[in-house]
């Protein structure tokens, strides 16, 4: 698996006093399209891995946004995975309005343990998750 697609209303918590989508929510919406993906994969972003709990703690995001969304808007977010490293996994995203975009994103997150010895530590995704990802390549 590459990519996937989700849907979701702009509801009235994801709007600010100006009554558009507030920009910490587009976050929100990637993140959800995130955890929609890992799903998918029979996966998710907490889980235990014989005795140790792991997670995909994010290590960099961006998002640029093209134009204002607001209250009742149906968005679409596309997730691509755009790399699979050893550790790591990076994400893009388009999040669009009837077909036009109005936010690009990215995130990285990486495969930790959260409570080994050494405190939260990256270690490679576990091959049972690794195989079931690609990358989705140049769109």
């Amino acid at each position: 698996m590459h990519e996937i697609r989700s849907r979701r209303k702009v509801e009235f918590v994801d709007t600010d006093m100006s009554g558009i989508m507030h920009f910490s929510r587009y976050l929100v919406f990637m993140e959800n399209t995130e955890h929609a993906f890992l799903a998918a994969l029979g996966a998710r972003v907490q889980w235990r891995e014989g005795e140790q709990e792991m997670t995909f703690p994010r290590v960099a995001v961006t998002c640029e946004y093209l134009a204002p969304t607001r209250f009742g808007d149906e968005l679409e977010v596309h997730l691509r995975v755009l790399r699979k490293g050893t550790r790591s996994l990076t994400y893009g995203f388009e999040i669009s309005r009837d077909g036009e975009p109005v936010a690009r994103g990215r995130t990285t997150c990486a495969c930790c343990e959260l409570r080994g010895p050494e405190g939260l530590r990256a270690v490679p995704i576990p091959e049972w998750i690794a195989e079931r990802i690609e990358e989705a390549g140049e769109s």
